[in-house]
């Protein structure tokens, strides 16, 4: 069988079963576990697919991003141990960038009753806390109001960050795989590319859960980013592909690791 057709089978497999071990592959293609491998890599670079230790599963596709009331909810454990550890590479006197959601207001919260840093965002909930919760030097992007999100996006936004050179900026996302991180709103394209543009340091927050989504616009590829902050749930795949591409990872320490597993 040749590798595009057999490549065909694998897909078609996982949508019968979800997750398929490489094992099980191999013994009903008729091939090695190297060849599925070597297959399953093929397709997780396309996009199709998403390796998990043992097997593979296949992409998440993010139609529409949930609102902010509704990611409060979810992952918040994790999303408080990210936001610690991200809040301590934050050096006094900085000029930061914190954007829109609620991993990246985690780390908000752990800037209470600093007085020292220059804090730009285009988060109306995150904008309020440092108003309130700092004396830190506060500065919001403006531009188009995206309700559900509480945020604003486009043009108008991105003009505003490109006028700051950020020392360190917080990049949120619901959808990131080996390709970088992509969004369902062609608007929070421009914003997201302003700011790598305008950091020395981009540093992609994100839960293990929102890797291998993906989504319908790519924001920007993920050689882009200096770093990923994640939890210990993060699949030792998903490490591998970040790693391999001049990334730092760092993963908070307060969430034991619950890697997705799926039995030989």
């Amino acid at each position: 069988m040749i590798p595009a057709k057999r490549q065909t089978e694998i897909i078609n497999l996982l949508l019968q079963r979800g997750i398929v071990t490489t094992i099980e592959l191999a013994s009903l293609l008729d091939v090695s576990p190297m060849t599925i491998r070597r297959d399953i890599r093929v397709l997780e670079e396309q996009g199709r697919v998403v390796a998990v230790s043992g097997g593979a599963q296949l992409a998440g596709r993010l139609f529409k991003e949930p609102s902010h009331l509704d990611k409060s909810a979810l992952h918040t454990p994790e999303k408080s141990a990210i936001g610690a550890l991200s809040a301590s590479m934050i050096s006094p006197n900085m000029v930061v960038y914190l954007d829109a959601g609620t991993t990246v207001l985690e780390i908000a919260h752990h800037l209470v009753n600093r007085s020292d840093l220059t804090i730009v965002t285009n988060d109306f909930v995150t904008a309020a806390f440092i108003a309130k919760e700092t004396r830190c030097q506060l500065w919001h992007t403006g531009g188009m109001v995206e309700r559900e999100n509480q945020s604003c996006i486009g043009s108008a936004a991105a003009d505003i960050i490109r006028r700051f050179n950020f020392d360190l900026a917080f990049i949120s996302t619901s959808s990131f795989d080996q390709r970088g991180v992509s969004t369902p709103s062609e608007s929070k394209v421009a914003v997201k590319q302003a700011i790598a543009d305008s950091a020395q340091r981009r540093v992609l927050v994100s839960d293990s859960s929102k890797y291998g989504m993906f989504s319908t616009f790519c924001a920007l590829p993920l050689g882009r980013l200096t770093d990923v902050v994640s939890d210990g749930a993060l699949a030792q795949n998903a490490r591998d592909v970040i790693t391999q591409q001049g990334v730092q990872l760092h993963l908070s320490t307060s969430i034991e690791s619950n890697e997705r597993e799926v039995s030989p």
